[in-house]
């Protein structure tokens, strides 16, 4: 059991903390295959965010590399989500006229009080989506596997509770989804394919092709046994293509995390893993699409000022000195240091902790940077204001280590990996790797010989 700093003390929300500790500004919760649920919003604060000392409650549990840190909870006034046309025509709008003002539509008899949509295995959506099984839920409402008898095969449909901030959002991800679908309707890019969308009972419904799990649950499944260098190759070139692909139509995904990235099929093979003692799973193929399109953000749509998950939130972001798609970019470099590790390369739930923790990683942060800052109250003489003195630091020490020193064979391979890495994870957005620099680096040379080229 870990020791929590806060209550010091076994903590006693062990076995649910790892979403705690993973999640701040939205909560993935990852039960079985085809589910991506994103959770956009709480209880408390319907469509608040958390900001510096977050921690939700949610269930789930973690691996011993997890560290229950600052368990409070402020909300901004308000981070409420509003869709836009993205100026994609009058097709992109979703309209609805018959809204209420008072926070959701008419409740449908259907429905429960928080606005989920109360349904049984059997029920048939828009005459041709039959519900199979529940996949999981979550607050903004929850996912089912679903057959199509129209066309005789299996999807997962995402129902929104019809609460007004979720199906806005809801509405923001269709908008981008049916761009995405657009712009890539030969399906060269690993996106997730958005197949239908409708209105059930005043519940937005969204109609996904179903997928395999999540990358952070299937290294939560492998207990967390990092993904080899070659497997990290293999998943980043379709996750660079893919956000690049983003980046490249004027869309920033903000919220990219190992939740947000699924395993097209998570068929595996068991074998015996001498260096721990114990069977890993070997996935048979690594085919990745990116999911969760809820917060994407077109360039010319307005930017919230706190965007990301914390764990991959980017140093701009932090620092309030807004931000663009590099900051994708930082959040890829953190999940590649995951998938590397088998553990969160920068936990904690502590803005200027967080701060502390990349200038052990990465070096000091430039001080032009901090002179820029809207957080005055994080810097002192131009530099971080951190007491190195305190019980936070003795933490930061134990928990990290300078990139280079993270390496475990200093291969050649890895070698160009965190070369990689290392421009990605620049705190300079000037000087940030863009993905279609990255995707140029050696480190990926091996993808873009023949044989292995992508269509």
């Amino acid at each position: 059991m870990v020791t929590c700093r806060l209550k010091g003390a076994s903590c006693p929300c062990r076995p649910t903390c790892f979403t705690n500790e993973r999640e701040s500004d939205s909560v993935s919760v990852v039960t079985e295959p085809g589910v991506f649920i994103s959770i956009m919003g709480w209880k408390d604060n319907e469509c608040g965010s958390f900001e510096e000392n977050e921690y939700p409650g949610s269930d789930g549990n973690y691996n011993q590399h997890t560290h229950c840190t600052s368990p409070v909870v402020s909300l901004t006034d308000d981070n409420t989500l509003h869709c836009e046309s993205a100026s994609l025509g009058d097709s992109a709008v979703i309209t609805d006229h018959d809204e209420a003002q008072n926070g959701h539509k008419a409740k449908s008899s259907e429905e429960d009080e928080e606005g989920h949509l109360v349904y049984h295995i059997g029920l048939v959506m828009k005459d041709r989506y039959e519900v199979v099984s529940t996949l999981g839920a979550g607050a903004f409402g929850k996912v089912v596997e679903c057959t199509d008898r129209e066309k005789g095969e299996q999807v997962a449909v995402k129902i929104v509770r019809n609460i007004d901030c979720f199906r806005e959002v809801a509405k923001s991800e269709i908008v981008v989804l049916e761009e995405i679908n657009s712009l890539d309707d030969d399906n060269r890019f690993a996106c997730v394919r958005m197949l239908d969308w409708f209105e059930h009972e005043g519940h937005i419904c969204i109609v996904f092709e179903l997928l395999g799990l999540s990358t952070f649950e299937f290294l939560r499944q492998n207990k967390f046994l990092p993904f080899n260098v070659e497997q990290i190759r293999h998943m980043a070139f379709q996750i660079f293509r893919a956000v690049c692909f983003l980046h490249r139509n004027k869309l920033t995904h903000t919220d990219l995390k190992p939740e947000n990235i699924l395993f097209v099929s998570s068929d595996y093979d068991l074998e015996y893993n001498n260096d721990k003692g114990c069977k890993k799973k070997t996935l048979r193929s690594l085919d990745v699409k990116v999911v969760d399109f809820g917060t994407a953000t077109f360039d010319h749509q307005h930017h919230e000022s706190l965007v990301s998950t914390r764990h991959y939130r980017a140093p701009e972001v932090i620092l309030d000195l807004g931000w663009n798609q590099s900051c994708d970019v930082w959040s890829l470099g953190c999940v590649l240091m995951e998938y590397y590790l088998g553990r969160i390369l920068f936990q904690t739930h502590n803005s200027i902790e967080h701060l502390a923790m990349m200038e052990e990683v990465l070096g000091p942060i430039p001080p032009h940077l901090l002179k820029q800052s809207r957080k005055q109250h994080y810097v002192s003489n131009e530099r971080l204001n951190w007491d190195n003195q305190s019980s936070s630091n003795d933490y930061i020490k134990k928990h990290c280590q300078p990139l280079k020193q993270c390496m475990w064979r200093r291969s050649e391979e890895e070698k160009q990996l965190f070369d990689l890495l290392s421009c990605m994870l620049e705190y300079d957005v000037c000087r940030r790797i863009t993905l279609e620099e990255a995707l140029w680096h050696p480190f990926f040379t091996p993808m873009r010989t023949p044989m292995k080229q992508r269509s």
